[in-house]
């Protein structure tokens, strides 16, 4: 049989994965990953003040690491069989450009400044700015742009973010020719095409993150922008209306790529897209099944028929026809941090181990590594099987999921995180314990959001690494959501996503439930509630939604 194949490129908040796959039966024929350097060593970030910047290099290097990987692993057959290459990126994760393409940050006077480098979309710099635009879209004017996006305008997305660059950086402001989501960017790097008046912009970023929508033709009009900001008059009037979903063809693959890597001139490029969406396509989402996420972040993923959507979704990231699906409506919920917060947490109690031990100069370098790599890399699987044999109780500890503020319902980046019910007896267990449930409870809260406005979720799928790695955190999940939670198989749903999304734009699918149905990997296990947890669980729920109304009226 001849053989057809294409390629998942998943750029993640640390890391680039690739997959090459074939078409017809979703057999995974190779994997490479990459983590950004940069990024690695803390380069360009603040986190005391949510400022979260990559530099463009980083992805750019990383991908030809993890494409080398990959491409090792292939002989000269499987690679001549490639036909499509799509990608998906994290986002809202916008950067300046200049009239070529290029990111300014790639230009000898920009190399280390942040603002000229990627806005990840944790970065909540801009929370003023963003606080504007939702004033802006409530006064004065007789259309409120952010009705599909929820009612409400977030720092973590793309307006907000160009505006911030806009007032603060004099030296990128002048230099600044357009202003690009990345998973647009990359695609047409992969192109050779980087003009920005004639790249691809993808439906699923433009209408989750930056106002885009049939409704008003596009992007919402120039003289609204005007008065957000004159600055900004110029370069929306660059960004054209046409969007496109990711069975779209973006272009092919520009001769430089194709030959560093043994791919074919002709293969096609598909139109990019955000990852939560493309992962929930991966993890085989369906009419009514929420997919969740489950990574540094969760998103959660929901696809309707058009014909069954009345009205507006308050309080998410968006609802946006072809955002995941074509001829679907796509919405989009989650919380700003929840693999984050587990991470958080191990670095707290670490801490003494990092900076103590490493003052020591009466022990080897060499074994002091030994015992921090060790120690750090075995401390959440530990903390989750000590929480784990600790009794539930309706009476323990509770926390509040706000370490990175609050992405659904309803966005606030200005709240903060917290623990009640501590006592001296309170162990780092319990504390690990009680973060999990928070995320839980978090979870919850949006699933009750979306039935409240009478959007009905048939079932849970969970997709992404902590969905794979904690059978502790799945299980609390369950219990929590009082719903069986789906597992699926693929351990990277979003490049198989991205794979499958590359398969319909070049023509071997007709559609992406055919692609599913051919290239999916199915589900792995199903966790079910407990039922003498279930009961518990409520009652700690009500005691964390207390506890939030009180951190909110607070007003820090």
């Amino acid at each position: 049989m001849i053989k057809k194949n294409t390629i998942g490129v998943d750029f993640g908040t640390d890391s680039v994965r690739v997959q090459f796959v074939n078409a017809f039966d979703g057999n995974i024929l190779a994997t490479g990953s990459a983590r950004f350097k940069r990024w690695g060593d803390g380069l360009y970030c603040r986190p005391g003040q949510s400022q979260f910047r990559q530099h463009p290099l980083d992805h750019i290097e990383s991908f030809e690491l993890a494409m080398q990987e990959a491409v090792q692993q292939l002989n000269q057959d499987d690679l001549s069989a490639v036909k499509g290459i799509s990608v998906a990126s994290t986002g809202s994760t916008p950067i300046a450009v200049d009239r070529e393409g290029t990111p300014l940050s790639m230009k000898k006077s920009f190399a280390n400044n942040p603002n000229a480098m990627f806005f990840l979309w944790k970065d909540h710099s801009a929370i003023g700015e963003a606080a504007e635009i939702n004033q802006k879209c409530r006064e004065g004017h007789p259309v409120d742009y952010t009705k599909y996006m929820g009612s409400e305008y977030s720092s973590e997305w793309f307006w907000a973010k160009l505006i911030y660059v806009l007032r603060n950086d004099v030296g990128v402001k002048e230099q600044l020719f357009s202003w690009v989501e990345h998973c647009d960017w990359f695609t047409a790097l992969l192109t050779g095409q980087t003009n920005p008046l004639d790249l691809k912009r993808s439906r699923c970023a433009a209408g989750h993150k930056a106002m885009w929508h049939e409704e008003w033709d596009g992007l919402p009009p120039v003289d609204f922008f005007k008065r957000l900001d004159p600055s900004l008059e110029d370069i929306r009037q660059r960004m054209g209306k046409a969007t496109f979903t990711s069975d779209a063809v973006a272009g092919t693959l520009s001769p430089e790529w194709a030959q560093k890597f043994g791919l074919p001139a002709d293969t096609i490029v598909g139109v990019g897209s955000l990852d939560a969406h493309i992962g929930a396509i991966g993890g085989e989402i369906q009419d009514g099944w929420l997919v969740k996420v489950m990574g540094t972040s969760t998103c959660d993923m929901l696809v309707a028929p058009k014909e069954t959507v009345n009205g507006t979704v308050e309080g998410i990231c968006g609802q946006v026809n072809g955002s995941v699906l074509p001829n679907r409506i796509g919405f989009e919920a989650g919380q700003a941090a929840f693999g984050d917060i587990y991470a958080w947490f191990g670095e707290v109690i670490s801490w003494p181990l990092r900076h103590i031990l490493e003052k020591d100069g009466n022990i080897d370098g060499s074994i002091k590594q030994t015992i921090i790599d060790k120690v750090t890399g075995e401390l959440l699987p530990e903390l989750g099987i000590s929480a784990e044999k600790l009794p539930l109780s309706e009476t323990g500890p509770i926390a509040l999921d706000w370490m990175n503020g609050r992405r659904t319902p309803f966005s606030n980046q200005l709240l903060k995180g917290g623990f009640t019910g501590l006592t001296l007896g309170t162990t780092a267990p319990a504390m690990f314990r009680a973060l999990v449930e928070a995320t839980a409870f978090g979870s919850k809260k949006i699933i009750a959001h979306f039935k409240e406005q009478n959007v009905q979720i048939e079932g849970i799928i969970a997709i992404g690494g902590v969905a794979h790695k904690s059978n502790f955190v799945m299980q609390v999940l369950a219990d929590v959501l009082d719903q069986p939670i789906k597992v699926a198989k693929a351990e990277q749903p979003v490049a198989l996503g991205a794979a499958m999304a590359a398969a319909v734009a070049c023509k071997l699918h007709n559609s992406f439930e055919e692609a599913q149905k051919t290239m999916g990997s199915g589900f792995m296990k199903e966790f079910h509630p407990i039922p003498e947890n279930v009961q518990k669980y409520h009652q700690l729920y009500l005691r964390y939604t207390d506890f939030g109304t009180f951190v909110e009226s607070l007003n820090y």
